[in-house]
This record gives structure tokens, sequence and C-alpha cells, in this order.
């Protein structure tokens, strides 16, 4: 099977071919937000270098979210579009997911991945993974805290829900590891902190969750955006309203 994953949630343009679990080629850049300029001439390099067209494509991947509100319509417009125009079968994938995946070949079986992305002002995204025969169960979906909240609501699921949490280990990744390592460090005393090469997002890590997503009949067909917290207009935009109903 041969899957297009195009990752868009961050300031990474991400473009990978893959042959099952195998990496035909891989074309992530840091662009910047510049994804409406990029993407379509780095999918078509892609094609370009191994002969191939959205004819020779089995399965489409993109990131649902959360991450940049423009860069996640990029990706999801121009896959659906794929999708629509050659009937080809779709998965959106959550970023705290991919990046659980960016852990597969480092971490043990039976061990838990939290994913984690700043998403500034001491708030971020995070996730709960738990390893099993390298295939990611969720068991903290995504969502948005502050990173105390963040923290305690971590704390309380392990020591509830995980058998002698005291001796296991939590892998964490993403790019809140650096900003937030110390606070994390202060409150979990069996932790690990991924290398920075697996802390930003991957279109091959994309692909390979969306094949494990394909393969087991999860959240196949039309991609949605995971936005968990409003865009900024929103806020804005509700905040000024608030501030009127209020004099």
């Amino acid at each position: 099977m041969k899957i297009l994953s195009i990752d868009t949630a961050s300031d990474i343009c991400g473009v990978s071919i893959l042959e099952d679990e195998n990496l035909i080629c891989n074309l992530d850049n840091n662009t910047g937000r510049t994804h409406s300029e990029n993407l379509m001439p780095m999918v078509e390099n892609a094609f370009s270098k191994f002969n191939l067209s959205l004819k020779d494509i089995d399965l489409l991947v993109c990131d649902k979210g959360p991450g940049s509100f423009t860069g996640i319509r990029i990706g999801i417009a121009t896959v659906m579009a794929f999708h629509d125009s050659f009937d080809i079968p779709c998965v959106g994938i959550s970023s705290l997911e991919a990046l659980a995946y960016n852990t597969r070949n480092v971490v043990k079986n039976n061990s838990y991945v939290c994913s984690i992305i700043n998403c500034k002002n001491d708030n971020c995204y995070f996730a709960l993974y738990e390893n099993k025969d390298g295939i990611f169960e969720e068991l903290i979906e995504p969502q948005t805290e502050n990173i105390d909240s963040t923290l305690a609501i971590l704390d309380s699921y392990c020591k509830d829900s995980i058998e002698n949490f005291e001796s296991t280990t939590i892998t964490f990744v993403g790019d809140g590891c650096k900003i937030y390592k110390d606070k994390i460090s202060s409150y979990f005393t069996n932790v690990l902190f991924a290398d920075d090469s697996f802390n930003d997002l991957n279109s091959y890590s994309l692909g390979l969750a969306g094949l494990i997503h394909y393969n087991e009949n999860i959240d196949v067909g039309d991609v949605l955006p995971l936005y968990l917290k409003k865009p900024q207009a929103q806020r804005l935009l509700e905040e000024k309203e608030k501030m009127k109903n209020s004099n």
C-alpha cells in the first residue's frame, strides 16, 4: 500500500510517501507559515522523484491538529481535494499522536508517552499514550490546559489507572519538553525526555499512524480539524463582546 502523508500543522511543511511502513520519500522542511505556497510543489517534487502520481496512492493521511489554524486548513483541504478527485481513502491523525509515533523505535513496549506541544502563555496541548506492540493506544485524549493543570491531570490519571506507577517511566515528546522540562521533572520522578530530533512533527510518523488507523478501521473517512481552542480572532471578538455587555 502506498501512502501520501501531509503535515502542515506547524512551521514544518511535511510530505512523505510510504510503501506500507517503509519510507520512500520524505520532504519535511521548516518553511515558516508559507504552506499555501510550498505544499503543492513539494507534493509534485516527491511524485516526480519516484515517477509516481496520485493514481498510485492507496491512502491519504494528514495532520488534523492541534496546531496552526491556517496550516491545518491547508493540509486538510488539500487531502480532501485529492480524496474527492481520485476516491482515495483518507485518515486524519492528531499532531499529538504523530509525535508519539516519533518514539516508536526508542520506547519500550507497554511504556507510556506523553506528547506535549507548547501553545504560549504557559499553556500546552497534551495527550497520553501507551505503546502496545508498536501501536500507541490513547489513554488521555488530546486537550489543552495550562502546564500546572496538565501535570496535575497526568499525575491523577497515572496514580489512579497505572499499576505500580511509582516504578513506571513516562517519556515526554514534543516542543513542550524543553520549555516545561523543569516543571515536569519536579512533578514526576521517573521521567525521560525525547531527544531533540524527535520533538518536531514528522510526516513519516504521521503516515505510519495513519496506516495503523486504516488497518484498524479507525476514523477513516472525511477529515475534520481538531481545534482544541478557539482561533485568536474569535477569542478577541468574544472578549470585546463581554466588555461591551459589562458596560
